[in-house]
């Protein structure tokens, strides 16, 4: 499944950040059920290229905008 088919994608990067803060508490406790763990895990990576492409996107719109300033000033 690639990040676009995720359902955070449709909700966004909150979304998506406020679902890995969930996985990595799930993680966390001494009674992680084994057989779910890989699950959990796949997702959490999902998650995370889902969010650095989000990143990557603003990081570039904002470059872009700073660009327009510069270029009019």
């Amino acid at each position: 499944m690639s990040s676009n088919d995720t359902p955070a994608a449709a909700a966004g990067y909150a979304a998506a950040l406020a679902e890995l803060e969930q996985i990595l508490g799930q993680l966390e406790r001494p009674d992680v059920d084994v057989d779910v763990l890989a699950v959990q895990v796949q997702r959490a990576a999902e998650l995370i290229e889902f969010c650095r492409e989000r990143i990557s996107r603003a990081r570039l719109q904002i470059e872009q905008v700073v660009a327009t300033l510069d270029d009019d000033a």
